[in-house]
């Protein structure tokens, strides 16, 4: 007799938004990594845009070390509370202790402290972040097939998640849109003007408190309501005895080094590396391009971003109809072409006015939500019930995604064009190109790659 997952594992709706709240604390520290970061480092603290670039490099890397540690180490290792939530609870902790002196000024700096010892300074809590963050993500992901079994229950559990982040990313730009507005209209302070500088400390810190606070709330709630299958305990683990047609067909049970021979693994996790590509290298610049590039008031930092997520969420709610019905592979095409819509319109609009980049952002938005919930869908499809091994998947996929970003990060802030630290002409023209040119150039590689994927369809390939 072999261990034989049952084909009609489902959760209430009750246990998905519990299971989907678990991301919450992360999706909300994600959105004011990438959003806001490199403008803090660089408008707020003074830092000179390599500096910036550097410090989103080191995380990016650490993360993406830990990610597939974490994965091998999650997948062997059964934990306290279940292998996978006891990873994600040391992971929730490592977060909410490190994540506050990110956005807090060098507390052991002064005016005459240089610039690389602040980065040396800051280091420690973003390696220590970036360790919790990849625990907390990779054990979440590797419960979806855990959860669920069917291709659609998958997408739609994908989905709760991702309408979560979107939530989470609409918090943090109402709350930056609030504190901006509060600021504007109680400040008695002459520094503090339309444009971002030292005077806004204070503000980046209140959110940053305010949005740990919050997520971890949404994490109790998760390890509340979610119940994870430990050996003896659920259908999961309960051994049943397989009919002779069952017994035909053996069961292979996939460990790490197995992935590695699968044509499919690599197809989907170069797919990811791109979705990931478009998604945070257009969440990370779009605060620069909208206050160097098209001159718009600093509140439009949080304006903007507001108005992709808010559409994001609402494509999120018609992903399970609509991947049923064309599959995921053409709904994740759909999603591509919304984000290659916003890098022509972007490209083409040299002059883009307030009320245009609205439209534009719907675009990115859509679309973003699409590509993201698609490529987690694909991978999860790939895992199928290969669970014992899926956080080293999810793992693996991820250290694609930080190491990309990262480097990305850091080429497109090592050829900023400007030396000094304010934003010259030709800076205005680097930020609108490094939105369409990058995003564009990307999205037309996850095409291509997308082609070997109708060709050659995801699943298990060796026997």
């Amino acid at each position: 007799m072999e261990q034989f997952v049952p084909p009609g594992r489902s959760l209430s709706v009750c246990r998905r938004l519990c299971y989907a709240a678990g991301h919450f604390l992360n999706d909300l520290c994600a959105s004011m990594w990438f959003t806001y970061l490199l403008v803090y480092l660089h408008s707020v603290l003074g830092l000179h845009s390599t500096y910036a670039g550097v410090a989103l490099l080191i995380g990016q890397i650490a993360d993406g070390v830990c990610t597939p540690l974490v994965g091998y180490e999650s997948d062997r290792t059964a934990g306290i509370c279940g292998k996978r939530k006891t990873w994600h609870l040391l992971g929730t902790v490592c977060v909410l202790v490190s994540f506050p002196f990110i956005f807090t000024s060098c507390l052991a700096c002064n005016d005459n402290t240089p610039q690389w010892a602040q980065i040396i300074y800051f280091s420690p809590f973003i390696i220590i972040f970036q360790l919790g963050w990849a625990a907390t993500q990779i054990s979440h992901l590797s419960l979806i097939p855990e959860l669920v079994s069917s291709d659609s229950d998958k997408v739609e559990l994908t989905a709760f998640r991702y309408a979560f982040t979107v939530v989470a990313n609409i918090t943090v730009y109402a709350a930056a849109w609030l504190l901006f507005h509060f600021q504007a209209e109680h400040s008695v302070d002459p520094f503090v003007t339309d444009s971002l500088g030292q005077a806004d400390v204070p503000l980046f810190r209140t959110l940053a408190l305010a949005m740990l606070g919050t997520g971890a709330l949404f994490s109790l709630i998760f390890h509340v309501g979610t119940k994870e299958h430990t050996p003896g305990s659920g259908t999961e683990d309960q051994l049943i005895t397989r009919s002779p047609s069952q017994d035909a067909l053996p069961h292979l049970v996939f460990q790490w080094n197995h992935w590695l021979k699968e044509p499919s693994f690599y197809q989907v996790a170069f797919l990811y590396m791109c979705t990931r590509l478009m998604v945070n290298l257009s969440q990370t610049y779009i605060s620069v391009y909208l206050t160097n590039s098209l001159m718009l008031p600093k509140s439009f930092i949080a304006i903007i971003p507001l108005v992709m997520y808010v559409s994001g969420f609402v494509c999120s709610l018609a992903m399970k109809p609509v991947s049923k019905l064309v599959g995921i592979s053409i709904t994740y095409l759909v999603g591509l072409l919304l984000v290659l819509a916003f890098a022509t319109w972007v490209f083409v609009d040299e002059k883009m006015g307030a009320e245009s980049i609205y439209g534009a952002g719907v675009l990115l938005g859509a679309g973003s939500a699409t590509i993201l919930v698609m490529s987690l869908s694909m991978t999860a499809t790939l895992i199928g019930e290969q669970t014992q091994s899926g956080a080293f998947v999810y793992g693996s996929m991820s250290l694609t995604d930080k190491v990309a970003n990262g480097v990305g990060v850091v080429l497109i802030q090592s050829i900023r064009p400007c030396s000094s630290e304010a934003c010259c002409p030709a800076c205005v023209w680097f930020y609108r190109d490094v939105m369409a040119t990058v995003t564009g150039g990307v999205a037309v590689a996850a095409g291509l790659c997308l082609v070997t994927v109708l060709i050659w369809p995801i699943r298990i390939r060796k026997s």
